[in-house]
């Protein structure tokens, strides 16, 4: 029975369950008082009736299956329209044709999500200006945006399926994952910037480019930087070049008078003082401002994190600070520049606390593999939290702007962040510095 096809053995089951009731018939018919003419048609009758219905049993059987099949194939191609008809309740076979009924249409409602989620991720992707390219793994292009064809200069299914070297994004597919490199392009020529990334279709890895212009952005900022820098540049020499100017002009008209008064000299030497002093603020900032762009980038060597920050605490004699002490831990640093770091958020913060009559806490702790300290003041907290690492925007009399951004440019070289808040409750200013461990 289990080398017969299914057919053949519906069949044969269907067979042998009428084959003993028909047997019995006839053996009944053929021992009984009957006339041979009854007996045959009888027979006669019998073998046909037993081996119809079992015909019939096998083709209805073999029907709803192909039935079944056809609705099977048809969603395996795709076609979610067709609806098997005598799908019912309390019904074996009814229950089977609901279920792939329902199938269908979820299966239907699947690709029309599936289809409006490629067509908007498609309008999106050409909506962008940055430039996409998609590459198997044996380097070939299998996905481009429009932003894409116009760096190339040519349609997609004339760039689809040729190789990342044909095309000339060989380059793209090695080296580090995210980096600014100048390129020619047929297009355009400029700076860009390469981010690369993985993704998987049908279980095979693919590399994922993004291509952005960062040339007009970067002039851009160039020009705004360069404007900032004018105008902070032209404030200051301003305000000292203005007194200077008008001190000379008085100095030269009273050294000219034929007459001069008495008291000529103490105003040659005030005026000179005048002079001497805004020069002198003329050259603090402009230290300040050389001392800002010229910083190295850091000798990191191992540095003991409690007695960075004890050392950095006994500088300050003004008030006494509050010191709440993490664990013992080592980090590679460049010292000479962490230890100015943290002067600058000690002083900021003992300068705010004196004008309360608050007090000020230095502590450290680390977490994982970040190393936190925070500089915490009781002063009146910060007005402008926006601009204080803007160059050369200042609060203080006489205070040059350039403290808290030289701290910064010396976080982020240790790899590391430094960030203002005004204290929640306050009143006051926190300054956290994280560095990695």
């Amino acid at each position: 029975m289990r080398k017969l096809p299914y057919e053949r053995r519906i069949l044969a089951r269907a067979l042998a369950a009428g084959a003993a009731g028909t047997f019995l018939a006839l053996l009944l018919l053929w021992t009984g008082d009957f006339s041979s003419r009854l007996c045959w048609l009888a027979t006669v009758f019998l073998f046909f009736s037993w081996t119809g219905f079992a015909l019939s049993a096998q083709n209805h059987v073999v029907f709803s299956l192909r039935t079944l099949a056809n609705l099977l194939a048809a969603l395996r191609e795709g076609d979610y329209s067709i609806r098997a008809s005598g799908a019912r309740r309390n019904d074996a076979l009814g229950e089977v044709l609901r279920e792939l009924n329902d199938l269908g249409r979820t299966l239907h409602q699947q690709r029309l999500g599936a289809l409006e989620a490629a067509t908007l991720l498609r309008k999106v992707m050409d909506g962008i200006d940055v430039a996409v390219f998609g590459f198997d793994k044996h380097g070939a292009l299998r996905l481009v945006n429009r932003a894409g064809e116009q760096l190339l200069g040519r349609r997609a299914p004339a760039l689809i399926n040729h190789d990342a070297g044909e095309l000339g994004l060989a380059d793209f597919l090695v080296g580090e994952d995210r980096r600014m490199v100048p390129i020619a392009f047929p297009a355009r020529t400029g700076r860009w910037e390469i981010r690369r990334t993985r993704f998987r279709e049908s279980g095979l890895p693919h590399e994922l480019v993004f291509v952005s212009d960062l040339s007009q952005a970067l002039r851009e900022e160039e020009r705004q930087t360069w404007q900032r820098l004018i105008r902070v540049l032209g404030h200051e020499l301003n305000n000292s070049l203005a007194p200077i100017k008008s001190v000379a002009e008085s100095l030269a008209d009273l050294v000219k008078r034929a007459e001069r008064p008495p008291d000529w000299q103490e105003d040659m030497h005030s005026g000179l003082g005048i002079i001497a002093s805004r020069a002198d603020a003329l050259a603090r900032f402009m230290g300040a401002y050389a001392a800002l762009a010229r910083l190295p980038a850091p000798a990191k060597k191992s540095m003991e994190i409690g007695g960075w920050v004890r050392r950095v605490a006994a500088v300050e004699r003004r008030i006494q600070l509050r010191i709440l002490e993490g664990p013992e831990i080592s980090i590679e640093g460049d010292a000479a520049q962490l230890e100015q770091l943290l002067i600058n958020l000690v002083r900021n913060a003992v300068d705010a606390s004196l004008e309360t009559g608050g007090q000020v806490e230095l502590g450290w702790d680390s977490t994982g593999h970040t190393l936190d300290v925070w500089v915490c003041d009781e002063g009146r907290g910060l007005a402008n939290p926006a601009n204080v690492f803007v160059p050369f925007f200042t609060t203080k009399p006489g205070g040059s702007g350039i403290g808290l951004v030289l701290s910064r440019q010396i976080a982020e070289g240790h790899g590391g962040t430094l960030t203002l808040r005004n204290r929640e409750p306050g009143p006051g200013c926190e300054a956290h510095l994280r560095l990695p461990i």
